[in-house]
């Protein structure tokens, strides 16, 4: 990526730059036929000068990318919502350093709130998952009815509705700090015990080594017979002395 753009936290002096974004947001929306729900200059203002919102732009002060963040129930949920890059800074790397930005941004503003988005962009799925972000269905996001209702202006919305909020075009991708909390301390109870496998302990059931040493020499010992199938039992016995 050039080492000219700069991806930093928005701020109220870039609020020139908002109806740049939000004709951007709809343009590009309207050439995949799905997106974000549109949204206002002014209120991408408003996430600026909240602190709510990171900005990519050259040295030459040019505008690069943006996105957002959104909080409901009670920052209970999070969203990273409107990320776009400018059509000449596309393939870049830029959608990623930015996702990188706003999400550091999230969790450092709502460390305990799970972080969510949808989108139909493979590109915004690929990043979210290196971010840790899982799919799950629309019933584990937000129930609050004002981010539903921000999808009324989607070329889909007819669908979102006729199917009860329960699913649409968009994939929904979710990031629970608990939910990796817990994978974190799991991982790191396991490689402090090297001599657990399969989740129990080795030397507290010899039957689950047994068993994995038995189907090792069963398939080693499948390939090595067919292949060597006219060394007679005097190949078959040396490997069985190596395995017991």
């Amino acid at each position: 990526m050039d080492n000219s753009i700069i991806v930093r936290e928005a701020t109220v002096a870039d609020a020139h730059f908002a109806e740049i974004i939000t004709n951007e947001m709809a343009e590009s929306a309207k050439a995949r036929g799905t997106g974000i729900a549109k949204r206002s200059p002014d209120y991408i203002q408003e996430k600026m000068s909240e602190g709510k919102a990171v900005i990519a732009i050259t040295t030459a002060n040019e505008w690069v990318g943006f996105c957002y963040i959104e909080s409901w129930e009670h920052e209970k949920f999070v969203a990273n919502s409107g990320l776009i890059v400018s059509p000449a800074f596309r393939k870049t790397g830029v959608a990623t350093l930015i996702k990188r930005k706003v999400f550091e941004l999230s969790r450092k503003k709502y460390p305990a709130a799970k972080i969510f988005g949808l989108t139909t962009g493979l590109a915004v799925m690929k990043i979210n998952s290196d971010l840790g972000y899982e799919p799950v269905t629309y019933s584990q996001l937000t129930t609050d009815d004002n981010f539903w209702k921000g999808c009324q202006s989607c070329v889909n919305y007819e669908i979102l509705v006729s199917k009860e909020r329960k699913n649409c075009m968009c994939t929904a991708m979710l990031y629970d700090p608990e939910e990796k909390a817990r994978e974190t301390t799991e991982k790191k109870a396991h490689e402090a015990k090297p001599e657990n496998f399969w989740g129990r302990s080795l030397r507290g059931d010899n039957r689950v080594f047994e068993r994995w040493v038995k189907f090792k020499q069963f398939v080693l010992l499948k390939g090595w017979r067919k292949k060597n199938e006219s060394g007679g039992e005097k190949k078959s016995s040396l490997l069985g002395f190596f395995f017991w």
